[in-house]
């Protein structure tokens, strides 16, 4: 794949009078304006207007990075009298609800989005009942962390951008360790294997007079099976336990067996054994984690990158330490994707360039966010130039900052090409398949039953689990 502008200038005005005048105007049903092809409008030029684009909230909070980013493609527009604006509809509720919103608002086009910030679990659900439009390959190129750039894919078709990205990782405690006796306490560029972190959490607990009253156990995560948490560490355990593991294959049709489902369910058990887990896990969302991990009742969390930036806040440095999770992690992040009905379609694809260029990824980097990137994370040269990311006081590296995140001598996050980048880079993806709402309250129902007074064997939840899931997603 090759990167280059979206329709510029000149080039814009003749994409423009060549689908007004009828080229290329046979409806295939998956592309788009965007794309230099059939426009969500019949190929009608762009309408004037505001460019809305709908996403979720913004974990670097009000008035954060994307509504800064935003803010400058406008004065950008307004310099080159284009008549165009952008903004930014942060959606309520929960991610789930986030979906359920959009789905409902574009299938009836009640809602006039031009671009949709899509969760990377939906591109094949919003792409596949033609929600979205087809887009240009040119816009992810090889900068884009190729496991990454897979997330914005269906049917080997573009239909999205990588915006921000996401992967869990593993934050602890270096001054419970230190004061357990363990003598290396730099663990950022890996743990290993999960047995090293319970051999770990063993040293916790047998010198836990030492540690603070708050300390009750080894480590918590995201395990409610009311959302997404229980099935994105379901699939971490899957993942970590079997090579090539995968429950879908390329149409996102089922294509597990109860062997590898076995596997993972006796990973996942040997996670959350009850020695090692705090009780509330069960019942804990992201907020209650970070709560319950910053207010020292465990030595270890399971998180997303976001947390590297909150957990500074109110832990020093020294106190606070962050890896790759042992075995393989699971990538999240959000996407963005120009709206099928948008009568906006070219001015829509120029902001998602812009939004997601190399400087604006580095500016996500800084401000908290999992770049989409390589550039962001190795080019020494590239800086935000566009917007001042919360808690800096300029762009420049050597800026006073008001922040408490620690930063390398180039103003990334201290973590961010040491630990974060090579956990994008081995990250898994969890199953792409229209059908994945489906596929995940099945597969969290089942897990949840893990968690009952008598839970089943492994064996036969994995039989039962495999019988639910060829319902869900119907085998080929």
């Amino acid at each position: 794949m090759r990167h280059g502008p979206v329709w510029r200038g000149a080039s814009a005005m003749l994409l423009v009078l060549l689908l007004a005048a009828g080229c290329d105007s046979g409806d295939s049903g998956d592309s788009g304006g965007a794309g230099g092809e059939q426009s969500g409008a019949a190929g009608a030029a762009d309408l004037p207007g505001d460019i809305v684009l709908a996403s979720g909230r913004d974990v670097t909070g009000k008035g954060g990075i994307r509504q800064q980013l935003i803010e400058e493609w406008n004065r950008e527009q307004e310099r080159k009298g284009s008549g165009h604006r952008a903004r930014l509809v942060e959606l309520p509720g929960s991610a789930d609800q986030q979906r359920s919103q959009l789905l409902g608002a574009l299938q009836s086009g009640s809602a006039e989005y031009d671009v949709v910030n899509l969760d990377v679990t939906w591109v094949p659900e919003f792409a596949a009942a033609r929600l979205v439009q087809q887009l240009p390959d040119k816009l992810v190129d090889s900068d884009v962390i190729e496991s990454v750039a897979a997330t914005a894919r269906w049917e080997d078709k573009l239909y999205a951008v990588p915006f921000n990205s996401d992967v869990g990782l593993l934050f602890y405690r270096r001054d419970y360790l230190k004061s357990a006796g363990v003598t290396d306490t730099d663990l950022d560029q890996g743990i290993g294997s999960w047995p090293v972190v319970q051999r770990l959490i063993g040293a916790l607990d047998a010198a836990r007079k030492k540690l603070p009253d708050a300390y009750e156990k080894g480590w918590t995560s995201q395990l409610d099976a009311s959302y997404e948490g229980l099935t994105v560490n379901g699939i971490e355990a899957f993942a970590s336990a079997s090579d090539g593991f995968t429950l879908t294959d390329k149409q996102g049709r089922y294509a597990g067996s109860v062997d590898d489902l076995k596997a993972g369910l006796d990973e996942l058990r040997n996670r959350t054994e009850a020695a090692y887990t705090l009780p509330d896990a069960a019942h804990s969302d992201e907020a209650d984690t970070l709560t319950d991990f910053a207010g020292g009742r465990t030595g270890f969390l399971r998180h997303w990158p976001y947390a590297y930036r909150t957990l500074h806040q109110s832990l020093p440095e020294q106190n606070l330490g962050v890896a790759p999770l042992p075995g393989r992690a699971v990538l999240g992040g959000q996407n963005l994707a120009v709206a099928k009905r948008s009568q906006r379609s070219v001015a829509a694809g120029q902001l998602i360039e812009f939004l997601t260029s190399k400087e604006n990824e580095r500016c996500l980097l800084d401000a908290g966010f999992a770049a989409t990137r390589f550039s962001a994370y190795e080019d020494d040269k590239l800086t935000c130039k566009a917007v001042k990311p919360p808690g800096q006081a300029t762009a420049s590296p050597t800026s006073e900052r008001t922040d408490r995140m620690p930063r390398d001598t180039y103003g990334r996050p201290g973590y961010a090409r040491g630990t974060l980048l090579p956990a994008l880079k081995n990250a898994v993806q969890r199953p792409r398949t229209p059908l994945y709402g489906a596929f995940s309250q099945t597969f969290t129902a089942e897990l949840a039953r893990l968690q009952g007074d008598k839970p089943p064997s492994d064996a036969q939840l994995a039989k039962d689990l495999h019988e639910q899931l060829k319902k869900a997603l119907p085998p080929g």
